[in-house]
């Protein structure tokens, strides 16, 4: 490594011990301090002239000085005329800020970004970025490495049964990552999802405004004015007879009267229908046929009684069952765990009641309801604001533009929230990887392995991810799960030694020394570094 020199910031001096040790080489000589009211200084006392600068600053518990550590250093070493500056940033700060969440809202990765180029970065190299897109916000190279072979290989390695295991992802936004696991081991994959809205209890503003209920029956409640005529007769088609119209038999207008639309007056008698739409049609609307209607009721009658045979019969049942419903699993939360269906609701429905499009219609205080006949012509996608506060989806309707891990966690944990939890995938008697890019809080981990266990019939969860955050009691929220088994990250994130010492038996850190050594080295002599991408056995 001659004509390079590495330097080590405060914030994870072991992992930089480990770099040298691999390369054999010692890291450069700098004096880290700071004033009384907490201003960053660096001295170098290494000689950069002409020469290729590495500073290994991490992520840590103090990002902000971290940051602007990294930042002085890499100016300090500019103006010591290095040949070039490589931040080798394992955990790359506020990567889970790469898009804009509300109308004000800022895209502070691509600040970092702009600011190491302003620094005089000119070559980066992390590990994950929490969104590959990410590479796009640098005017530099950017070295993206994975730490997915070490995962591997542990899995390999550790896990006997491994073969029959399945990847699963906590949810849907890390889909890709598992997918990519799941492709390197040829295993089989599967998601878990986690829903504020329970069982279709949200509301869309349709042009009918119908609300659906849990067992699938349309609620007949006053929901707006008539979409039709109050008094139409409905008939069924099989009943009706050629006979001439009379002058008394001749449609006629008639005015508009507010009624439920889902209840038609059929044969004289009032009915609820499942749809407007379904087994009825208007009368007036039928045009007479020439020939007989006497073979289309046989027809009919005899679809009738087919249908009738089938349902009785077992076999004609499992014959329109959906094999790969059997594989998609429900479940409830509440406070982040797994509950049994038989326990009581928690007094606030995990819908938000604060805006209008999320209430029932027949809900009390509706004073905020927008007119009927505007609702038909509303976009779901509009920016109608909440009168409490910041519309929650502030960008428009997808609502991935909004959602975030940071709300899903703060919903687990809300003991007034009940929230629905889907597991996608077979995991019956099979050993489960929930893999992500890293772990900042317990509640998605423990919900996922809950589900994976108590409801899908797994036998050994493992949480896998790159970078260890564990913020608050994360750690030791997640060692005290009785469904993982084991809990393995890489040291790209320093832990603290307590928090270590608090998951002793189900804590696994595997080193990314030699990938990040191996990774500087072939910068260094230009050489590729493909084959760090690639898998081994």
């Amino acid at each position: 490594m001659r004509g390079a020199i590495i330097f080590s910031g405060s914030s994870h001096p072991t992992l930089v011990d480990g770099i040298c040790d691999r390369l054999g080489t010692k890291r450069g000589t700098a004096q880290l301090s700071k004033f009384a009211n907490g201003e960053t200084q660096v001295q170098i006392h290494t000689s950069v002239r002409d020469k290729d600068v590495f500073i290994v600053q991490s992520g840590s518990s103090k990002i902000n000085d971290a940051v602007m550590e990294l930042l002085i250093m890499v100016s300090a070493c500019k103006g010591g005329s290095s040949k070039s500056i490589t931040a080798v940033m394992p955990y790359f700060p506020y990567s889970r800020q790469s898009k804009k969440k509300s109308h004000r809202g800022a895209i502070t990765a691509r600040m970092v970004a702009n600011l190491l180029d302003i620094a005089g970065v000119t070559h980066v190299i992390t590990i994950d970025l929490h969104a590959s897109q990410m590479q796009g916000f640098f005017k530099c190279p950017v070295d993206n490495l994975i730490a997915e072979p070490l995962l591997s290989r542990w899995i390999r390695v550790n896990v006997p049964d491994w073969k029959e295991a399945v990847v699963v992802s906590k949810n849907p936004g890390g889909t890709k990552r598992v997918t990519s696991l799941a492709d390197a081991l040829k295993l089989s994959f599967g998601i878990v999802t986690t829903d504020r809205r329970r069982a279709a209890t949200s509301w869309n503003e349709s042009a009918m405004f119908e609300q659906l209920r849990l067992d699938g029956a349309y609620e007949t409640q006053h929901v707006m004015e008539a979409a039709m005529d109050a008094e139409a007769n409905v008939t069924p088609i099989t009943n009706i007879t050629l006979k001439p119209k009379t002058e008394a038999e001749k449609p006629r207008s008639r005015a508009r009267a507010p009624s439920n639309p889902l209840q038609r007056r059929a044969n004289g008698t009032t009915e609820s229908l499942s749809s407007p739409l379904s087994k009825s049609m208007r009368a007036s609307s039928i045009v007479e046929p020439e020939e007989p209607l006497e073979p289309l009721r046989e027809s009919n009658k005899n679809i009738d009684e087919q249908a009738e045979d089938k349902s009785g019969g077992e076999e004609s049942a499992d014959e329109y069952t959906d094999e790969r419903a059997r594989d998609v699993i429900h479940g409830r939360l509440v406070q982040g765990h797994i509950v049994d269906e038989a326990q009581p609701s928690p007094a606030m429905s995990a819908v938000s009641h604060s805006t209008w499009r999320n209430r029932a219609p027949s809900d009390g205080d509706n004073d905020d309801l927008p007119d009927p006949m505007m609702s038909s012509f509303m976009s779901t996608t509009s920016s109608v604001r909440n009168r409490d506060g910041e519309h929650a989806h502030a960008l428009g309707g997808t609502m991935d533009a909004a959602a975030s891990s940071e709300d899903e966690e703060e919903d687990l944990v809300n003991p007034e929230v009940e929230t629905m939890v889907t597991l996608v995938g077979n995991v019956k008697n099979r050993p489960v990887f929930i893999v992500d890019d890293m772990i900042d809080k317990s509640a998605s981990w423990i919900a996922a392995a809950e589900t994976v266990v108590k409801r899908g019939g797994a036998t050994k969860v493992y949480c896998m991810a790159t970078h260890g955050l564990f913020g608050g009691d994360c750690l030791e929220e997640m060692s005290n799960c009785e469904c993982i088994e084991k809990i393995i990250v890489t040291n790209a994130f320093p832990i603290p030694e307590y928090k270590q010492a608090s998951a002793r038996n189900k804590l696994v850190v595997l080193g990314v020394d030699n990938l990040l050594a191996e990774a500087i080295r072939r910068n260094h002599h230009g050489e590729s570094i493909s084959q760090l991408f690639m898998h081994y056995d």
